[in-house]
Parts: C-alpha cells; structure tokens; sequence
C-alpha cells in the first residue's frame, strides 16, 4: 500500500477517461439486482476485499461488487477526472491526503445518520481513527486499516542488538547517525567510521531517505522532527496556520543534508531512479524507514534479501511515528446510497476485517482484528511486532496533517525542502518562504 501523499492529482484526457469501465451502478441486474463499483489501489490487498465482496454478496444477494484496482498515481488521476464528469464509483477507498478536496467539493456522502441509527460501535476501532474523517458534525468514512512505520534493515549488513534503543538528536545524530556510519561501506570496505573512508566511492549508503514525500515526511524527516516537539500545524485535522519555519525542522532538514554531505546518504541529484527497497534489495543501502504497509514486500517470498524490522530511534521527546488510517468514501451522487452505505459497513465490520488481518497484509482499524493480523505473521515466522509497539505506545504516534489546500501545501514544501537538499539555499529561509506561501492560502 502507498501511503505517500502526491503532489497534485493531474486530469487525464477525455480519450482515457472516456475508456474507463464500470463507474457507477448504472448498469443493473434486471430483477432489481445493484451492481456497487469498489475501487481500491494496492494490488496487494485486492484479494482480501474481493473475499470480502464475496462474503457480502452472500450475506446481501441482490448487490454485487465490482472491484477495480489501478496503481497509485493513476487512481488518484482516474478518480479526479470521473469525480469532475459525475461519474464516480459508488465506494472508494480514501486518504487523508485528498479527502478534504472532494469534502470541499460536495462529493463524498455524510454517512453519520447511517452510523447513528445502526449505532455502529466508533470504539471497536483504533484510537483516534474514528475522529479523521469527520468535519463539523458530518462524517466521511469509518476506519479502515492503520499502519505505523518503522526502521527496515539489511541483516547481513547489521544485527538485531545494532538496533537496539537507537538515540537521535538534530545536534550530532545521536547513536543512530553513528549506526548509519557504521552500514555504510566504500569500495575499499572501509565504513564511514574509518578516517580513511572515502565518500567518493560508497558501494553501500548506510541511510536512504525518502525526499518525494510530500509535506508530511511520513517516510523520514516528519518522524524525526516530531521527536522535537515539532508539529505540522495549529490543530489537526482541519487547522488553518502550519508551522513549517518552526526552528526544529530546520535543523532536522539539515542533519538530514549533513548526511549526504558525510557520504553516508546518496545526494539528491544523483539518487537512483530505484525506489528505496529495490536499492536495499540490490545491496546498495542499508538501513531505511518503511511503512507497516510494506511487511509482505521486505519478508515476503519476492524479497532477494534477508530483512528485519526495528523500532525507530528515540529522539529528544521520545520515540514518535505517524499513525495513518485510510477509510471508504461513498460517492454522493451514486444512485444506490442505501447499498453503498451496506457495503461501507460491512468493509468496517469485524467479519471483513477479520478476513484482512487473517491475509496479514495490512493492520485492520479493529483493535481484534488487528490481532489476527499480528497472530497471522507469527505463524509465518515474520517478527512485525515494531509497528504494534510503537501504536501502543502511549504518547508515540501523531496524525498527519488534514487540511484543505492538500496537494498545494504538499508541492510548496516538497519544494522547498528539495531546494534546500540541493544547496540552493538553507532549510530556515527555504521553510520560511514556503510556510508564508502556505498559510497565504488560507486566507
């Protein structure tokens, strides 16, 4: 599952709109039959949901689902376009990221009378996910799934006790900058520990960032300035002043780009067009972050390495990571409200997601079910109890940022943290700048 928000969400043609299939309920059984299209995107979770459309239809006869899943980037397009042309699917599965757009353009139904007279359980769920897809009143989704992230690591280059109660600090990197040394590895097979180490010529970075995320840095630097009392904004979800020319992010920008400068990270100019686990498949890092999302793809049979996860280093304020929820969204301008919201609640039911956390894809927004999925990586051998941990953990997980203007505020600070990576200018002016031109946006 990606979780990285994307900047802008850009209309396809008509040509390729027009070739899209199956939205809306329009073409019925005769006999009173409904026909719900159910988009989704990750490939890898398709399975679960069509097992649960199954069990549905056979619970709800006359309303069959239709799933359709596409890439990403694409999804996000396709949806744009067939949301602009009045002709969405009935139910798709929503982000917090781009939520708050169609929220804006009247396009997702409210489903809280439909959760207030079958008095669906909102405790049942992981804490705090119930509350992100609400908004004055009005509610746009039940939980969903959640995911946490954690340090994801090459064994043959580290051991489990390399990992264990890693320190950070914005200042000199703490024990975890000294572990990033100590992975990365020249061609001479000296580490960055060595005097004579040579930046020049790394066969092995000890750390690869994630610099194409966005405003949230859910994948690297939100995690860590977070460790320093840094937050994203006034309130969340649906505050209006960010606080992206907060000092603390500044210098955890710059302590990330002094790990380029080091030669334990790659710079940002030359960095491979691989993603971050083909590179640590192909030995070429270390040590990364990965979203819980991403267990089966790094312990899975796909895997050309061994890998293991590890809990994210602790920093001045403690041990942080973001806790993400994705919910299902109900088209208003479907013609089946009625079915949909069924199917809406049968997917945010313990019987479906039961059937999730028993594939151990993802963890379901059911604290029970989400139990099943722990139980059910056990089986296979799979130690996945870092992300587990770290959403337990009282105090330890924060919310990305809800707000409208999503795919602007992501581009601006994509940029502008870019910007700085690059050296064209330093993370406090940069930031500076590109929180003004946020917070412009509000007013």
């Amino acid at each position: 599952m990606t979780r990285k928000t994307r900047a802008g969400a850009a209309l396809l043609s008509l040509a390729i709109a027009a070739g899209l299939t199956g939205c809306s309920a329009s073409d019925d059984d005769a006999g009173g039959a409904v026909t719900l299209d159910y988009w989704l995107w990750d490939d890898n979770q398709k399975a679960s949901y069509q097992a649960c459309a199954d069990a549905f239809t056979t619970a709800n006869p006359n309303i069959k689902i239709q799933i359709t899943q596409s890439a990403w980037e694409q999804y996000w397009q396709n949806l744009t376009t067939q949301l602009a042309a009045g002709e969405a699917p009935d139910v798709w599965t929503n982000q917090g990221s781009y939520y708050p757009q169609f929220v804006s353009a009247g396009q997702i139904l409210d489903i809280e009378p439909y959760v207030s007279a079958d008095k669906v359980d909102l405790s049942q769920y992981q804490a705090g996910l119930a509350d992100l897809f609400t908004k004055d009143g009005k509610r746009y989704g039940l939980p969903k799934d959640w995911d946490t992230i954690a340090l994801v690591y090459n064994t043959d280059r580290l051991k489990a006790s390399d990992l264990a109660d890693l320190t950070w600090n914005p200042q000199d990197g703490g024990t975890f900058e000294k572990l990033i040394a100590k992975a990365t590895v020249d061609t001479s097979g000296r580490d960055g520990l060595d005097p004579a180490f040579d930046k020049s010529k790394v066969k092995t970075y000890g750390w690869l960032p994630e610099w194409g995320d966005g405003s949230q840095g859910q994948n690297g630097w939100g995690i860590l300035a977070a460790t320093t009392g840094f937050t994203y904004l006034d309130k969340n979800p649906w505050g209006t002043q960010y606080k992206y020319d907060d000092p603390a992010l500044a210098q955890t920008i710059e302590w990330f780009k002094s790990l380029i400068a080091k030669g334990y990270s790659p710079p940002l100019d030359k960095s491979s067009t691989l993603s971050r686990d083909a590179l640590l498949n192909a030995g070429k890092g270390a040590v990364t972050t990965a979203g819980s999302w991403m267990i089966n793809s790094y312990l899975g049979d796909s895997a050309k390495a061994k890998f293991a996860f590890a809990p994210l280093p602790a920093g001045p304020q403690g041990r942080k990571t973001p806790i993400n929820g994705l919910s299902d969204a109900i088209w208003a301008g479907t013609e089946h409200k009625d079915e949909a919201w069924k199917w809406v609640k049968f997917l945010a039911s313990p019987e479906c997601q039961n059937i999730v956390g028993d594939n151990s894809v993802v963890f379901p927004a059911i604290k029970s079910a989400s139990e099943r999925s722990l139980a059910a990586h056990k089986a296979k051998g799979r130690d996945v109890q870092a992300f587990v941990d770290e959403a337990q953990a009282p105090g330890g997980t924060f919310f990305l940022p809800i707000t409208e203007h999503g795919n602007e505020i992501s581009q601006i600070v994509q940029d502008s943290i870019q910007s700085s990576v690059l050296g064209q200018s330093d993370s406090a002016t940069a930031l500076k700048k590109a929180n003004e031109q946020v917070n412009a946006l509000f007013k």
